[in-house]
């Protein structure tokens, strides 16, 4: 065989483990590699840290931003994202892969609760009216229970939250921006309607607007009041996102409501509707993480 055939021949063979030099062998009968056992994940560019509130409340909070070069001159927009357990590593992998795209120079906030699981019960109590008394039918066993302190949570998102969000990075105090799904959707409806001056862009996804007996709708009628006669100057922009098979949330309501505060465009709200045809009510969010970065971060 001539000499390079035989060297082609060799590396072949070593290439699928048939040749191997004695001190390779020998090392590898002497030491055989270990199995690395299971190691955990940390996303890049993310932190973590907890944050109590006035009231006591302990808050996981979760945060994505970009580590290389300069900040804009205004500062970074932040979207805070509600269940941040659940959902702030759908956002925060998408903004991070987008780091070069203008939806990726901005800030993820997800806000949580202390523990591992997707979702905290305390999320009733933040995201929620009172229940009623008695309560509906199909409520009765979520009276045993906290609920109500919506407003509170709204200040703490808008006050402390904030200020310390502010502290630790640069950010533009004109562009901070709300993601919330199902009862968390209810939520960032009652915060658009409640101080709609205090978020750039508002997305609501798969609203539970059933809540109290559609109660949510003594707090639109009352913002629709308050915006028609003039007495807010600036409100925030809304997107409304539902799935066409949510059987959870009738999705009609949901647009329903994107067609009533519509005719409100004259007043100076913006609202839209993004549906999913096939998505149904626990995959919404997922499916509409990037168009949310867009209508949070991208100008328009």
């Amino acid at each position: 065989m001539c000499r390079p055939c035989r060297a082609l021949t060799w590396i072949f063979a070593a290439a699928i483990g048939l040749v191997l030099p004695a001190t390779w062998a020998a090392a590898a009968q002497a030491a055989p590699a270990a199995s690395p056992g299971p190691v955990g994940y940390t996303m890049p560019s993310t932190q973590v840290w907890d944050l109590a509130s006035d009231s006591g409340e302990v808050y996981r909070i979760f945060v994505s931003a970009p580590t290389g070069g300069e900040a804009p001159e205004d500062g970074y927009p932040v979207l805070y994202v509600l269940d941040g357990n659940a959902y702030f590593a759908s956002f925060a992998q998408a903004r991070w892969v987008q780091e070069y795209l203008p939806v990726g120079k901005s800030i993820i906030v997800g806000v949580g609760y202390p523990g591992d699981d997707a979702w905290d019960v305390r999320r009733l109590n933040d995201f929620t009216a009172p229940l009623l008394d008695p309560p509906p039918r199909q409520w009765r066993e979520l009276a045993k229970y906290k609920s109500g302190a919506r407003r509170e949570f709204l200040d703490f998102l808008t006050g402390k939250l904030r200020t310390e969000i502010g502290r630790r990075y640069p950010t533009d105090p004109d562009r901070h921006s709300l993601f919330g799904h199902s009862l968390g959707g209810l939520f960032a409806l009652y915060a658009l309607y409640e101080h709609p001056q205090a978020f750039h862009s508002i997305v609501a996804a798969s609203p539970s607007m059933e809540w109290n007996e559609q109660g949510i709708l003594e707090d639109e009628r009352a913002f629709t009041a308050r915006l028609t006669g003039g007495k807010i100057g600036r409100t925030s922009r809304l997107m409304v996102v539902v799935g066409d098979r949510d059987t959870d949330d009738d999705p009609e309501p949901a647009r329903a409501l994107v067609d009533r505060l519509d005719r409100l465009s004259g007043h100076g709200l913006r609202v839209r509707l993004q549906r999913y045809p096939e998505e149904i009510h626990v995959t919404v969010p997922a499916r509409s993480v990037t168009d949310v970065l867009r209508f949070a971060f991208e100008i328009r």
